[in-house]
């Protein structure tokens, strides 16, 4: 029975290397080429976006080694781990989860209606249990795309999104997608909550930025996102 175990451990090992090969030997190198739009687009020699940093995780195994959706441009890459290293000195303590990407080379990625061109990005809204950082509901993978708010951003009695620390990282991917030749073009976050983000004292500080945030979206589209906020980039030069 043990030898039996010992032999199922290792075909399973060797299928699941098999399934996370693309990402265990993909080496980020070059220069990345968008073409099309986030809606409509492909990208060619996208980079993969490090599965883990100090204050950040890829937040699904699933749609990071089997469905291969942690891919970006090149510049996006750049801008999203700097981001994430100033947000140590900014947000200390608090332990970041960026979620969809796109594919290597782009194109449809069901249920997205955008992230074809390598310049978009889906980050996990970060949560506070009773005021202080919560990951509990982090670890949902895929399931936290359906994780739903009341309209004032709680998700239980207690657990509510960290607006605070949500504009802190925003200031902190503006200044670097600035640094790596992009600019912030849209961010989605559901309609009722954006009212409460534009009160905390970042969210004042995106505003005068003047970083465009979605005014009205369809009904279905506007449920999806009160887990998290979708980014799409645009390239400045």
């Amino acid at each position: 029975m043990k030898h039996r175990t010992k032999i199922l451990i290792v075909l399973l090992s060797v299928v699941l290397a098999g399934v996370a090969a693309p990402e265990l030997l993909h080496q980020n190198e070059g220069k990345s080429r968008a073409t099309g739009s986030p809606g409509n687009g492909t990208i060619e020699n996208a980079w993969l976006i490090p599965y883990f940093g100090e204050n950040y995780r890829y937040f699904s195994p699933l749609s990071y080694y089997v469905f291969n959706r942690g891919y970006a441009h090149h510049r996006v890459h750049n801008a999203i781990v700097e981001a994430y290293e100033t947000c140590e000195t900014t947000c200390p303590g608090v332990q970041f989860r960026l979620m969809e990407c796109g594919n290597k080379h782009g194109g449809k990625m069901w249920p997205h209606r955008t992230h074809q061109s390598g310049l978009s990005a889906d980050f996990m809204l970060p949560k506070t249990l009773n005021g202080k950082p919560h990951r509990w509901l982090d670890h949902l993978g895929v399931w936290h795309y359906t994780l739903q708010t009341d309209q004032a951003g709680n998700y239980t009695s207690r657990v509510a999104v960290d607006f605070e620390t949500m504009g802190r990282h925003l200031l902190a991917l503006d200044d670097a997608a600035r640094k790596n030749g992009l600019r912030i073009e849209k961010v989605i976050l559901k309609i009722d909550l954006k009212d409460d983000f534009f009160k905390t004292q970042s969210g004042r500080e995106v505003k005068q930025r003047g970083i465009y945030f979605a005014r009205a979206l369809p009904k279905v589209v506007d449920e999806l996102h009160d887990d998290h906020y979708h980014i799409d980039f645009v390239l400045s030069n």
